[in-house]
């Protein structure tokens, strides 16, 4: 089997990098910047700066994100450290030198601008961590905050980000302006998930049934899917069940629940999301 050079990953993730940061960039210099709109992380961090001290963004960013990577050495990749301090300058200097190029009528819509803010922001953000690298000190100093303390990752985040809303609604003393702010944090984090989980279109089907070999057969014949047979007890009447788990689209859904009941009135039927998925739906 032939060798894959470690340079075509490095090139990819450089490629994935430098689109990320565009969009980030774009997000931030069209949408959320020109009304005074945070996002999380740092770069909402660095919208603040500007504000409070007339400092340009690109070099807010700067300002703020590489004393944190180089305060956070210790606890991530060397390589990694590498890519996100790319990412960082190349951000920063996206976000100079767009709104010099580029001209881009002001959207003068707070719902609009929140949203495809968001939308460009977390696309970034997202290409930026597929590409392994971070758009921003946050996830460090989180790393930091967690490895120190009980506290996780994910709540150091979500703490640093509620602490943005919250400054934005105190300097500009509008509350509707930090709301407006937490709706571009979800729309950003909504989107970051999507690219790195992927849009998946399977559910996960879990069949509760007194006749799991005739279920099991008809899902196979008729829709071209395998199962798994679990077996589970019934804590209150203290009977033996099993319980079918099969992948399914999402087109399916309908058609397995029609068959399902006419093998067997009595089987429960439980459908659940599956919001990430290695490798392909099992057919044979």
């Amino acid at each position: 089997m032939k060798k894959i050079s470690p340079y075509l990953f490095e090139a990819q993730n450089a490629l994935l990098i430098t689109i990320g940061s565009s969009l980030l960039a774009v997000g931030v210099c069209f949408f959320l910047l020109p009304l005074s709109i945070a996002t999380g992380g740092t770069p909402g961090m660095s919208i603040i700066l500007h504000y409070t001290t007339g400092v340009s963004v690109g070099l807010a960013m700067l300002m703020i994100n590489i004393p944190l990577t180089i305060a956070g050495i210790k606890f991530i990749d060397v390589r990694f450290v590498a890519r996100t301090i790319y990412s960082i300058v190349l951000t920063s200097i996206f976000v100079e030198s767009f709104p010099l190029l580029i001209k881009f009528s002001t959207i003068e819509s707070l719902l609009l601008s929140t949203i495809y803010g968001g939308v460009f922001v977390g696309a970034g953000v997202g290409l930026v961590m597929k590409g392994h690298a971070s758009a921003g000190g946050t996830t460090i100093i989180a790393k930091i905050v967690s490895s120190y303390s009980t506290i996780k990752p994910a709540q150091a985040v979500l703490f640093f980000d509620m602490l943005i809303v919250i400054t934005i609604g105190i300097i500009f003393n509008d509350t509707e302006l930090a709301l407006w702010s937490l709706l571009s944090i979800y729309v950003t984090s909504r989107l970051i998930d999507k690219i790195l989980t992927g849009v998946v279109s399977e559910k996960i089907v879990h069949i509760v049934s007194n006749k799991p070999n005739k279920v099991s057969e008809v899902i196979s014949t008729k829709l071209g899917r395998d199962t798994v047979s679990l077996s589970g007890l019934n804590l209150i009447a203290h009977e033996n069940k099993n319980v079918l788990i099969a992948v399914v689209g999402t087109r399916e859904i309908q058609r397995l629940k029609d068959i399902v009941l006419a093998k067997d009135k009595e089987a429960t039927i439980i459908i659940m999301e599956a919001s990430e998925m290695t490798g392909s739906s099992v057919r044979h």
